[in-house]
């Protein structure tokens, strides 16, 4: 079903509860953990949301935008771009992604050190409950406190609650400065020093600090995804930095002096500035095309982890002893976003063998690498949800008030279970 309106959803839904038949939304189809998927049982509704694709208003005087739920993210970015503003969600899929299955798994993203998730840049939603009936809840207010946040309940609840139709969302001013650097460091803890100075001399005006390691730049080489080698020096970690304030704020100078401090202490062994916006687009290039030299190589075991941002090194060091030490020829690619704790920790066959060949050990990769990420008092899910693919592992790893409250919620919004059947409980 391809409806055009919150009206049209209204009737499908509603005609859907009333014979118990699934409802499973689908937006961009470029979720990772399979929420967009029906992988087994009676065969459901596809209730795509292509047609719902209009912008009804931007207000830059308010700050806001706001857009129904098929609106492709980057045409989000340039509406607001053409305003004279900036929405910062910012992920690799924006090309293709909808804001409605953003806020449907509360999309992370490089940015979110900065701006947050998608829950903290939407102010209001529209959505259809699964009894048909239409929330209208697209306010463009800063404060509404006027009990149970709902519109904060079903962002993040992968269409198991409601269906997303529309959206007001958060603007930013533009920066007028942005700075993008590229900096070798001898180790991760380097780089957590590092973003610790910035941000104390700085204040909030980091919104990217990605780590990447040496691994990730030669699976480009290896998948033919060529690029220049930002810096002289082939280092074993590197962090790609993005910086934003107002006119005249100096930002250029005072990232140079921290870098040259840091260099003199042995935290930085190269760093290069961007000189213009074509450098930096070739920065962010390396970056946005890790994840597609993964997918060529082809991962034994993914994981999308977070632990706290001080707990990032000591987690990086003793996971690799662990992968080692069950098999000393895997290759690991770490890279993410350090600046919130959010890794995407992803082990690899050796050079000349193939995924296919380690099968038998994927799954007791990721259980070893969840229980540890639970040690460090993290999450196994840090932006990508639960899904279909990861509905065992929040069992097990969940607090049993909070499963126990989910259930309830579910069965008195959903008693019928047809909201994306089989989604995340």
């Amino acid at each position: 079903m391809r409806p055009r309106s919150a009206k049209e959803v209204s009737r499908v839904v509603g005609l859907c509860n009333q014979h118990k038949v699934g409802v499973v939304p689908f937006g961009g189809g470029t979720g990772l953990v399979g929420g967009q998927v029906s992988l087994a049982g009676p065969k459901p509704v596809i209730l795509s949301m292509e047609r719902m694709n209009s912008i009804r208003d931007v207000d830059p005087a308010d700050n806001i935008l706001t857009a129904e739920a098929g609106v492709i993210l980057a045409d989000i970015q340039m509406a607001a771009g053409n305003a004279d503003r900036l929405f910062p969600l910012s992920l690799a899929s924006e090309g293709t992604c909808q804001i409605g299955g953003n806020l449907a798994t509360n999309a992370g993203g490089v940015n979110v050190l900065r701006y947050g998730n998608a829950r903290d840049l939407c102010l209001g939603i529209e959505a259809v409950l699964p009894d048909g009936s239409i929330f209208g809840g697209l306010k463009r207010l800063r404060k509404d406190n006027t009990g149970y946040n709902f519109r904060n309940l079903l962002i993040g609840a992968e269409g198991t609650l409601g269906i997303i139709t529309a959206a007001t969302l958060r603007l930013m001013p533009k920066p007028i400065e942005v700075e993008t650097a590229v900096i070798a460091v001898p180790h991760p803890q380097a780089s957590v020093e590092i973003l610790e100075r910035i941000s104390t001399q700085f204040g909030e005006v980091v919104s990217a600090f990605e780590l990447i390691h040496r691994q990730g730049l030669d699976f480009l080489h290896e998948t033919g995804l060529h690029f220049s080698e930002p810096l002289s020096a082939k280092a074993k970690w590197m962090v790609l930095l993005e910086c934003g304030t107002g006119r005249n704020s100096g930002l250029r100078e005072n990232l140079e002096q921290i870098l040259a401090a840091a260099y003199d202490e042995g935290l930085v062994l190269d760093a290069t500035v961007a000189q213009n916006d074509t450098q930096r687009q070739a920065f962010w290039n390396i970056r946005e095309h890790i994840p597609e030299a993964n997918r060529r190589i082809g991962a034994i075991s993914s994981h999308d982890i977070s632990v706290p941002v001080s707990s990032v090194p000591k987690f990086i060091e003793r996971a690799k002893t662990m992968i080692h030490a069950m098999d000393p020829e895997l290759r690991i690619n770490c890279f993410g976003h350090l600046g919130d704790g959010n890794l995407h920790y992803n082990i690899y066959p050796p050079t000349g063998r193939k995924r296919a060949n380690y099968e038998d050990i994927s799954r007791s990769l990721a259980e070893s690498i969840y229980e540890l990420v639970d040690s460090f008092g993290g999450s196994f899910s840090a932006e990508h949800g639960i899904g279909r693919m990861k509905t065992a592992d929040l069992l097990k790893y969940s607090d049993p008030a909070k499963l126990a409250a989910m259930r309830a919620i579910k069965h008195a919004l959903d008693p019928n279970g047809i909201m994306n059947p089989g989604a995340v409980i």
